[in-house]
């Protein structure tokens, strides 16, 4: 049976639709950084998520080739994530798509090493045709945060944020966004299958106590 994160790791890609507090460990993912509005079509942000889904895949499928990775075992590639912000605005403008910067990460296994990752965006680039120059191997610490489970379209998330600022406040903490600690998102359904009233999208925010 394939190792599944979102199985071994339910605290983290399964919170209730209620607000909880958690320490996020640190862990490794593949990267790709850029501005601009998500939606647009064959944008930078479409684009990041080719190269994500390239390098992922090809480190997945790694067992079938002459490259071997140390330790390795069958795993499912783990959800999309992303990390987002504006300059100069604090939380999140959801009216203004254009201004986003974002991180869009997925989460490697804790065997690859940088010189496996190396390979993988060599070998992506080669055999998919795809420059994956853009790719980086990211250490995230996360740490105290604060998380829920929103259902719906991502423009509702305002309303699923502010019931995590007041579980905050009534529990003796507050927001730590800042330049290093962002608003994290991961998507936990395709958004392509899926009517948007019925999308699951874990939101996590940092946090330290008031």
């Amino acid at each position: 049976m394939a190792f599944d994160f979102k199985k071994e790791f339910k605290e983290f890609y399964m919170p209730k639709n209620k607000p909880e507090i958690v320490n996020v460990p640190k862990a490794n993912y593949i990267a790709v950084r850029g501005k601009g509005n998500p939606n647009e079509e064959g944008g930078a942000y479409q684009h990041a998520i080719s190269i994500l889904y390239a390098v992922a895949y090809t480190l997945k499928m790694s067992c079938k080739t002459d490259y071997k990775i140390e330790g390795f075992f069958e795993y499912v590639v783990p959800p999309l994530e992303g990390f987002w912000w504006q300059d100069d605005v604090v939380g999140v403008d959801y009216t203004n798509k254009s201004a986003f910067n974002w991180i869009s990460v997925i989460r490697l296994p804790d065997f690859i090493s940088k010189a496996d990752f190396n390979w993988a965006v060599e070998t992506a680039t080669k055999k998919k045709k795809l420059d994956c120059s853009s790719a980086e191997y990211l250490t995230i610490d996360e740490g105290l945060c604060v998380q829920i489970m929103h259902i719906g379209s991502f423009d509702n998330e305002p309303a699923t944020v502010a019931l995590m600022d007041a579980y905050l406040e009534q529990n003796g903490y507050v927001n730590d966004i800042n330049k290093d600690r962002l608003h994290h998102e991961i998507y936990m359904s395709d958004a392509r299958k899926a009517a948007p009233e019925r999308w699951k999208t874990v939101i996590r925010h940092p946090i330290k106590k008031a």
